[in-house]
């Protein structure tokens, strides 16, 4: 069963666009970084396309 996440459609604090560039810098995955940041990893990468933030694609 898919993870619950009771932030729902909660904007996004700089503090936390600050971490997700950090992570993102140190090749963590998609996966990794959402959990890291408490969000989902559809709004985690939604976010990074709109700062333009690369994330590493884990294989």
């Amino acid at each position: 069963m898919a993870e619950v996440f009771t932030r729902h459609r909660q904007p996004w604090k700089s503090d936390e666009v600050a971490k997700l560039r950090v992570l993102a810098s140190k090749g963590k995955g998609l996966k990794e970084i959402a959990k890291a940041l408490n969000r989902s990893e559809e709004s985690t990468k939604e976010r990074a396309k709109l700062d333009n933030i690369g994330i590493a694609k884990l294989r």
